[in-house]
């Protein structure tokens, strides 16, 4: 008699790459918070989608909607603006489908981002580091508006698709995974679009859940991923409305933040997930009761030769 494989082994075997995203694993997070009985720490480790990061979950989103609408079809190049994540999650989708990825990103992105989206074999357009994402957004929308019909402009800040991605998959998956017992999402503002999508879902399931936002406490700061609202192009999906409270955390201590969580965590990851950590340790220390959840957008593999890594 042949044996029946494993459920797991059949579960395994997909027939698209697109299928791999999402349903990421919740992580408690036990010792870089001092014992609080009656709260609890959790964080989502998004590096588990097929190109390393959260933002698969948005470019699968935008990628089939613009299939459906044939915004997207063979002939036509996807072009965006990227800080990294987002591009490496277009550049590998795409070419699991068949399309050609152009992306304006800063000169300054970390090399391993660089190398990765070369590897995929995007078509990279280095912008003024001292512009931020702000400069490779504008270099983006002008090449887009000066040839419409090569491209197909994703518009990663300002489609509503990248924030009803977490809506549709995110919030969901948090809400599940807690047996609904989340009192408070934290998540850091980029494009904004997990705090866009996570927060009204979960507001759907409990209007009581409470939402803190977080971001740079300085327009010059080493954030990668993340915008400091007050002085940068705000996208045009963020509701500055829709949380409660927002965090401002200094770069030194989302640096330290990593670190700690590497040593005592086993955790390695990126410089916009130590960040979400630091806020999210703040929101848990003043509760005496909850589950405050947020969002690990990516590992450090990305990161290796930054300094911060060093003791100091």
């Amino acid at each position: 008699m042949i044996a029946t494989l494993p459920a797991l082994n059949r579960l395994a075997v997909q027939t698209d790459l697109l299928d791999l995203v999402g349903n990421t694993p919740l992580i408690p997070l036990r010792r870089v918070l001092s014992a609080r009985p009656g709260v609890e720490l959790y964080a989502k480790a998004e590096w588990f989608n097929p190109s390393g990061s959260v933002k698969d979950r948005p470019a699968r989103e935008i990628v089939l909607e613009a299939e459906q609408s044939g915004d997207l079809r063979e002939g036509v190049r996807l072009i965006d603006a990227t800080s990294g994540n987002m591009g490496i999650a277009y550049a590998t989708l795409c070419a699991a489908r068949g399309y050609e990825v152009e992306l304006a990103i800063p000169a300054n992105a970390s090399p391993e981002r660089i190398a990765i989206l070369r590897v995929l074999g995007a078509s990279l357009i280095l912008t003024d580091p001292m512009d931020g994402t702000d400069g490779a957004q504008l270099e983006a929308k002008r090449r887009y508006a000066e040839n419409h019909g090569r491209y197909f402009y994703a518009d990663q800040y300002n489609n509503p698709a990248n924030w009803q991605a977490h809506y549709r998959t995110t919030g969901v998956e948090i809400w599940e995974q807690t047996d609904g017992r989340v009192t408070h999402f934290v998540a850091g503002l980029g494009t904004s679009g997990t705090m866009m999508g996570v927060g009204r879902r979960l507001r759907e399931f409990n209007p009581d859940v409470k939402l803190i936002s977080m971001q740079p406490d300085s327009p010059l700061h080493g954030l990668e991923g993340l915008k400091h609202m007050p002085t940068a192009l705000r996208p045009g999906i963020y509701d500055e409305a829709l949380a409660d409270e927002n965090l401002e955390i200094a770069t030194e201590d989302a640096f330290a933040m990593a670190r700690q969580l590497a040593r005592e965590e086993g955790l390695f990851v990126g410089v916009s997930a130590a960040a979400a950590v630091v806020a999210a340790m703040r929101v848990a220390a003043s509760l005496r009761e909850g589950v405050v959840v947020t969002i690990l957008p990516d590992a450090g593999f990305k990161y290796v030769n930054e300094r911060f890594w060093k003791d100091e």
